[in-house]
C-alpha cells in the first residue's frame, strides 16, 4: 500500500499510538472480544486478591487462634478504608491516562504520570508515618477488644509501613490498564499473590530461615511481597520502554502541574466517597442482621463470601468498559462509546445471571464451603440466597453504565445514585419494613436498592450530559514539550477519518492490468 499524508500534509499515526505503549489498542477493532479479552485478566486478578486474603486468614486463625483473627480483622478495616479512600485518585489518574493516550497526546499522558507518580509517593508516605504513629487511637475508636489489642497494633503498624508500596503498586496495575494493558498486571498480580502466600506461615511460624514474627509476620508478608513485585514490575517496565516509566531525563515531568493534582482530587474524591458510602452501608446492614442472633448473622456471613465472586465479573467488565470507554472517549469515538455500554451491559447480564443460576441449583452445597451440614444457619443462608441473588445482575448492568459515565469524568452522578439506592431505599426499606417483614425486610432491600442503583444509572447514561464531559483539555499543545518517545499525534479535527483513509487508498491503488 503506497503511503499517503493528510489533508494538512502529516502523515497520520500508527493505529496502536505511541512507543512505550503495550497492549491493544482500545480504539479499533471488535468490541465484544476486546471487552471479554480485557475483562478476563482483571476478573483473575479480583479473585487472586479474594483468595489471598482467605488464605491468610486460614493462617492467622489455625496457627494463632481466633484473638489473632480478630485482632486482623480489625486491623483490615481500617487498611480497607484506606485502599477505599486512594481508590478515587487511582481511578481518575486511570481515566485521565486512557482519554490521553485515546487522544493520542502523549507529551499530556507523560505529565499526569509524572505529576500522580510524586502525588502518590507523597500521600502514602503521609499516611503510612501519620497511621503508624495513630494506630493505637484509631484501635481504640474502633473499640477493638481488648485481647486482641496488643496484636491489632502489631499487625497494623507492618501494615501502615506497607502502605506507601500499595498506594504505589495499585496506581501502576491501574495505570497499566489505562493504556489498554491488563494481561502485564495479572501476571504481577499472580506473583504478589504467590509471594504472600508463601511467606505468610513461614514469617508467622518462623520455618526455615525466617524469624518467628507471630502475627506481624502476616503483615510483613504483605509487606516483602509488594515490595519485591512493585520492583521487578518497575523493572520490567523500564527495559521494556513503557510509557509510564519516568526516565532521569524526564524527572522535569515529577513537578506536580497542580491542574492535574486539582482534576484528580475533585473527579477523585466523589468516587472514593462512592467506596465510603457503600461501606457505611454495608455496616449500618450488618448491624440490623445482628439483631437476629449468632445464626442469623452466621448465615449472612456465609451468603456474603458467595455475594462476592458473584460480583467479580461484573466488576471486571466495569474495569474493562472504563478503560476502553476513556480510550474512545479521548479520540473522540462517542459513538464506539455507546457501543461498548450495550455489549458490556449484556455481557454483565450473561456472566453476572450464569453463577447466579447455578447457585440456585448448588446453594446447600455452596455454603457448606463456610458452614457444616447440620448448621442451624444453612437454611437461613439458602433463604436469604433465594431473595438476594438475582438482585446482582441490575446491580451488574448498573456498574457498566457508571463506569461508562465516570470514564467522562462526569463523576458526581454515580455517587449521587449510590447515596440515593443505599440510603433512600435499601437502608430505610430494612428499617421501616422489619417491624412487619422481619428479616426478609433486609434480604428484600438488596435487590430493590440494585434495581434503584440500575433505574437511575441507566436513566442518566440515557439522558444526562455526560458526553459533554471531559478530564482535561486532551488537544496537544503546540508547544508540547518533547518526551523522548515521539511527538504528540494531531486532534481529529485535523486527522482524516477512517472512512477518508480507506477511499483514499482505493484512490492510490493501481488500475487492474
Amino acid at each position: 500500500m503506497t503511503a499517503h499524508t493528510d489533508t494538512a500534509g502529516r502523515r497520520p499515526g500508527p493505529p496502536g499510538g505511541f512507543p512505550g505503549r503495550k497492549g491493544p489498542d482500545l480504539t479499533v477493532g471488535p468490541i465484544g472480544k476486546t471487552l471479554i479479552l480485557f475483562a478476563m485478566p482483571v476478573l483473575g486478578s479480583n479473585i487472586l486478591q479474594s483468595l489471598n486474603g482467605s488464605a491468610n486468614a486460614i493462617w492467622v486463625s489455625h496457627v494463632l487462634g481466633e484473638a489473632a483473627l480478630t485482632a486482623t480483622s480489625n486491623a483490615n478495616q481500617i487498611f480497607f478504608m484506606m485502599l477505599g479512600a486512594s481508590f478515587g485518585v487511582t481511578m481518575a489518574a486511570n481515566i485521565m491516562i486512557g482519554q490521553a493516550i485515546g487522544a493520542r497526546n502523549e507529551a499530556l499522558a507523560k505529565k499526569i504520570i509524572g505529576t500522580s507518580t510524586t502525588f502518590f509517593i507523597v500521600l502514602s508516605l503521609a499516611i503510612g508515618i501519620a497511621g503508624g504513629i495513630l494506630t493505637p487511637h484509631i484501635l481504640d475508636a474502633m473499640r477493638t477488644p481488648l485481647a486482641a489489642r496488643a496484636d491489632a497494633i502489631a499487625y497494623l503498624r507492618v501494615i501502615f509501613a506497607a502502605m506507601p508500596f500499595v498506594y504505589f503498586f495499585s496506581f501502576v496495575m491501574m495505570a497499566q490498564r489505562g493504556t489498554g494493558d491488563a494481561k502485564t498486571p495479572f501476571y504481577f498480580a499472580l506473583l504478589q499473590v504467590g509471594l504472600d502466600i508463601v511467606l505468610n506461615p513461614m514469617l508467622i511460624m518462623g520455618i526455615g530461615p525466617f524469624p518467628k514474627m507471630g502475627i506481624a509476620g502476616s503483615a510483613t508478608s504483605t509487606l516483602v511481597s509488594q515490595t519485591f513485585t512493585l520492583l521487578i514490575m518497575l523493572t520490567h517496565l523500564y527495559r521494556q520502554r513503557s510509557i509510564l516509566v519516568v526516565r532521569p531525563s524526564e524527572w522535569r515531568l515529577l513537578i506536580p502541574d497542580f491542574t492535574i493534582i486539582r482534576t484528580l482530587l475533585t473527579k477523585g474524591t466523589p468516587m472514593a466517597l462512592q467506596m465510603m458510602v457503600i461501606s457505611f452501608a454495608t455496616v449500618t446492614m450488618l448491624s440490623f442482621v445482628n439483631r437476629y442472633g449468632v445464626h442469623t448473622a452466621a448465615a449472612y456471613g456465609a451468603a456474603s463470601q458467595l455475594w462476592t465472586y458473584v460480583q467479580m465479573p461484573a466488576m471486571a467488565l466495569g474495569a474493562a468498559v472504563s478503560s476502553m470507554a476513556a480510550q474512545n472517549i479521548g479520540a473522540g469515538k462517542m459513538d464506539r462509546v455507546e457501543r461498548v455500554a450495550v455489549i458490556g451491559a449484556l455481557y454483565a447480564i450473561v456472566f453476572t445471571g450464569l453463577p447466579i443460576l447455578v447457585l440456585y441449583f448448588a446453594d446447600p452445597f455452596a455454603l457448606r464451603a463456610f458452614l457444616k451440614g447440620a448448621s442451624l444457619s444453612l437454611p437461613i443462608a439458602v433463604h436469604i440466597n433465594s431473595i438476594v441473588l438475582w438482585g446482582f445482575v441490575p446491580f451488574g448492568v448498573a456498574f457498566i453504565f457508571s463506569g461508562i459515565v465516570r470514564a467522562t469524568g462526569d463523576v458526581w452522578p454515580p455517587l449521587l445514585a449510590m447515596i440515593v439506592s443505599l440510603w433512600g431505599v435499601r437502608v430505610p426499606m430494612a428499617h421501616f419494613l422489619e417491624p412487619h417483614w422481619g428479616a426478609d425486610a433486609i434480604w428484600f432491600s438488596f435487590p430493590v436498592g440494585s434495581t434503584m442503583t440500575l433505574i437511575l444509572a441507566g436513566g442518566y447514561f440515557l439522558w444526562g450530559p455526560w458526553k459533554k464531559s471531559r478530564m482535561l483539555d486532551m488537544r496537544p499543545s503546540a508547544d508540547a514539550p518533547d518526551t523522548g518517545l515521539g511527538q504528540p499525534m494531531p486532534d481529529e479535527s485535523q486527522a482524516i477519518t477512517d472512512e477518508e483513509q480507506r477511499e483514499l487508498d482505493r484512490e492510490l491503488q493501481p488500475a487492474p492490468g
